[in-house]
């Protein structure tokens, strides 16, 4: 039997969307950067779940800030060939 706060920890430990007030899980990672500010290589992440990932690649399209966009199997396995999160 689980308890609660077994539970609890798996769930919290679980990636979720980084939509505003989502929580659903993560399915994708959205890797940008913005040139303002970081370096060229530099890859800050936001997660998405299906439901949200074409609105926040459209918000950091339209800014020139989306890199490139991987499942999060993919980027936590290293295959996107882009640096760690």
């Amino acid at each position: 039997m689980n308890s609660p706060e077994s539970a609890a920890e798996s769930t919290a430990a679980a990636p979720i969307c980084s939509a505003k007030g989502c929580r659903a899980d993560a399915v994708w990672v959205l890797a940008w950067n913005n040139p303002k500010l970081h370096t060229p290589e530099r890859r800050k992440t936001w997660l998405a779940c299906e439901e949200h990932r074409e609105h926040l690649s459209s918000f950091l399209g339209v800014r020139g800030f989306l890199k490139d966009v991987v499942t999060l199997t993919e980027w936590e396995s290293g295959e996107s060939g882009a640096d760690s999160p």
